[in-house]
């Protein structure tokens, strides 16, 4: 299980009417930390050639995250199978190290020039894999 992680800092913008991180913030930080690991992990010729389309996306919100806090991101693959690869993301404060989000996403491999799903290759397999 290969671990991904960046850190970034709530601004103004995250926050909703509560000054909390707006729940739909959290989930374009779960689709964006998804991407960059993928991009992180394989060529650009098997970026070309493929994409992920989201399936179904679990989100459990467990602290709220206020402005200024920094913020840690953690996601790795959980499970690779078929069609199909389910990820779970973390998401803390940086500062307690409390868990504020656990995120689980499931996955469909798209073929780029047919754009239908396809059985997940051994590279790709592999990528995940280290």
């Amino acid at each position: 299980m290969r671990v991904f992680e960046e850190e970034i800092t709530v601004s103004k913008n995250d926050l909703d009417e509560l000054n909390h991180v707006n729940n739909v913030i959290y989930i374009h930080w779960v689709q964006e930390i998804a991407k960059n690991h993928w991009k992180s992990l394989v060529s650009k010729e098997i970026i070309n050639n493929y994409y992920w389309v989201l399936l179904e996306h679990h989100i459990k919100y467990i602290n709220p995250a206020l402005l200024d806090d920094k913020i840690r991101l953690k996601t790795y693959i959980e499970k690779t199978e078929g069609l199909k690869s389910s990820r779970v993301v973390e998401i803390y404060n940086v500062h307690n190290n409390k868990l504020l989000v656990n995120s689980k996403t499931l996955w469909c491999l798209i073929n780029a020039t047919t754009n239908k799903p396809c059985r997940i290759t051994s590279e790709i397999r592999n990528a995940f894999d280290q």
